[in-house]
């Protein structure tokens, strides 16, 4: 008999070892692998283009590019209204449903235009913003000392260079260097080459981002120190952010804010500091699991997506390459739709759908309806070269055809002489390259 229990409890140990080894195990492989932080030489690759910005304007390029696709409505309003500059472009814009920091670039089109022809850049630094806000800033200082001690960086007409000791307990520098417009009511933005302004590179894995001053902002733009300047702005009315050097974040004047966008909600400011509203993120994928489970677990990826595509649920919100991995929009009976869903009129002979013609047999629906694998949009505008799938600037992004068409504009540009990443010395292109991504 007691040989029998010392079995028994043996058997009951093993087993409780057993399960825990399942659950464990089971754990473990359930764990998504974390995306690797950006090292600080990839930090300095990014914002080379932009380090030497104003510190005003460079603090809203960093909130602006947590909102890549927010970047593409922006930039497709400059374009359409190329009359309206400066402080009156974010007067037309106030009731526009972007986020502010989005809505201020339209005063600075030499800033917007860039951020969209080059979405993926765009995308990846803010990404890096949103998961290390303090490294980014951290960057852009030691970059902006390089600039300083080549004698490159420096105040003029157009801008104040201030530097002055670190605050006790902040980064880990011994110096600031703060850049302010010298006329309050004027800004100019610079363009410049960093494999000049910053004096010889120190990575050759990770050559600094650049692209060529855009000869409509920069009209013959080439000067010995790398610098151009272009035409100064009037645009002190928006501005409405800066960067907390000591403190490693971005700050927001709430006051001028409201300013510029009537509706903006004081409440999402807590101690001046900036916050990412995901609400704008319009369905762009986040990075890592961090940013994920801290911006993305209270807004539904299918709801950002239909904002994007401006649909509000019906036939038409069929899914475009975002749509195609979740569960959830593939399984449901709701989302595989009734008879009315299958042979409708309606949806039957869409243009949009079938790229400009015809869509015989009811094709845009015979996959399983509203959210199956985005065949209705497998001819149109929507199912446009993506760059290799799902690992681009539109990562996680339902339809939406015209934002997608910039997206590609944008990858060519990349590749195209006019968006490059030096990994040498060189004078300042030419202004034509800038332009030539059309």
């Amino acid at each position: 008999m007691k040989r029998w229990s010392e079995r028994l409890s043996q058997a009951v140990c093993m087993g409780f070892l057993v399960v825990a080894m399942m659950v464990s195990s089971g754990v473990s492989a359930q764990s998504p692998p974390q995306q690797p932080t950006f090292k600080p030489e990839e930090l300095e690759a990014l914002v080379a283009p932009i380090a030497l910005y104003p510190d005003s304007v460079l603090s809203q390029v960093l909130m602006a590019s947590t909102y890549p696709l927010e970047i593409v409505h922006a930039a497709r309003w400059v374009k359409a209204n190329p009359n309206i500059k400066g402080d009156a472009a974010v007067k037309a814009v106030q009731d526009q449903p972007w986020d502010i920091s989005v809505k201020s670039l339209v005063a600075f089109p030499q800033v917007l235009e860039p951020m969209n022809d080059k979405l993926d850049w765009t995308q990846k630094l803010g990404d890096a913003f949103l998961a290390q806000e303090s490294d980014v800033l951290a960057a852009v200082q030691r970059l902006r000392a390089r600039a300083e001690q080549s004698g490159n960086l420096k105040s003029n007409e157009q801008q104040k260079v201030i530097t002055e000791p670190a605050p006790a307990g902040g980064q880990a520098t011994q110096t600031i260097v703060r850049i302010e417009p010298a006329n309050p009511e004027v800004i100019y933005v610079p363009a410049y080459n960093p494999t000049v302004v910053y004096g010889a590179w120190s990575y050759p894995t990770y050559p600094p981002y650049y692209w060529a001053p855009y000869p409509a902002y920069y009209p013959g733009a080439a000067l010995a120190t790398g610098f151009a300047w272009g035409v100064g702005l009037a645009a002190a009315g928006a501005v409405f952010g800066n960067c907390n050097w000591g403190g490693g974040d971005v700050n927001i004047n709430v006051n001028k804010a409201v300013n510029i966008d009537r509706n903006f909600d004081r409440t999402n400011v807590q101690g001046g500091k900036w916050q990412h509203d995901a609400s704008h993120r319009q369905g762009v994928a986040y990075r890592d699991n961090a940013s994920r489970e801290k911006y993305a677990k209270n807004v539904s990826g299918a709801d950002a997506r239909g904002d994007f595509r401006g649909r509000t649920g019906d036939a038409g919100d069929r899914g475009g390459v975002g749509d195609r991995g979740g569960v959830g929009d593939r399984g449901g009976v709701g989302d595989r739709g009734g008879v009315g869903d299958r042979g409708g009129v309606a949806n039957n002979a869409g243009m949009g759908d079938r790229g400009g013609g015809g869509n015989a047999a009811g094709v845009s629906n015979r996959a399983g309806g509203a959210n199956t694998a985005g065949v209705s949009n497998r001819a149109g505008a929507d199912r446009a070269s993506t760059g290799g799938g799902r690992d681009n600037a539109f990562q996680g992004v339902g339809g939406g055809g015209a934002s997608q068409r910039d997206f590609n504009r944008g990858q060519s540009s990349a590749q195209s002489s006019s968006f490059s990443r030096p990994s040498g010395g060189g004078g300042m292109r030419s202004g034509g390259g800038g332009r030539g991504r059309r």
